[in-house]
């Protein structure tokens, strides 16, 4: 058997001293693909922080065997300050800011990641649009492309299906399968 990349045991979580997960134990390995399904306020997104170090266990532990730069993040509900002067294929590319020492540092090479990121989740057109332009589910595609920009081994997506139209959810599901 291989080893987990992430592997909780027994592990507890509060937010706002609240015990928002009890007793979790949970091993993922390398090409698995997990859904965390429940209600609201269940406790979902407090895994997720849990798994990347955002929020500590109260009790139990958790392990992984990745480097930050191995992990590829889709927050819930991304919101942006839509004053701020940045442009989709900016946004996209500052998904490579911990590649750069994995060899995405030239030019070039962050170019091509950043266009084949953009053709993955259709916003080629919207390369040079500012970030406070986009409707919420072009948002939603821009921070999944930036997510997913320098491949990752473990990809996080705490509801990557908000705001987008039933096309591309259709294509999202399949886009996750190929990853």
């Amino acid at each position: 058997m291989s080893t987990p990349l992430i592997e909780i045991k027994n592990m507890d979580v509060a937010y706002q001293k609240q015990l928002v997960l009890s007793n979790v134990t949970l091993s993922v390995f390398d090409h698995d693909f997990i859904g965390i399904i429940g209600p609201n306020g269940g406790g979902k997104t407090s895994l997720i922080k849990a798994i990347l170090g955002l929020l500590k266990p109260v009790k139990g532990s958790i392990k992984h065997s990745l480097k930050r730069s191995e992990f590829g993040y889709l927050p819930q509900g991304s919101k942006v300050d839509e004053s701020f002067p940045i442009t989709v294929k900016e946004v996209i590319a500052s998904g490579l800011e911990h590649g750069l020492k994995l060899g995405f540092g030239t030019a070039r090479n962050r170019q091509s990641k950043v266009e084949q990121a953009l053709e993955t989740v259709g916003l080629e057109a919207l390369h040079s649009r500012s970030i406070g332009e986009l409707s919420g589910g072009e948002l939603q595609r821009t921070m999944l492309a930036r997510a997913i920009i320098s491949s990752p081994r473990l990809l996080v997506l705490d509801e990557p299906d908000t705001h987008v139209d039933n096309l591309f959810e259709t294509e999202l599901y399949a886009l996750l399968k190929e990853l």
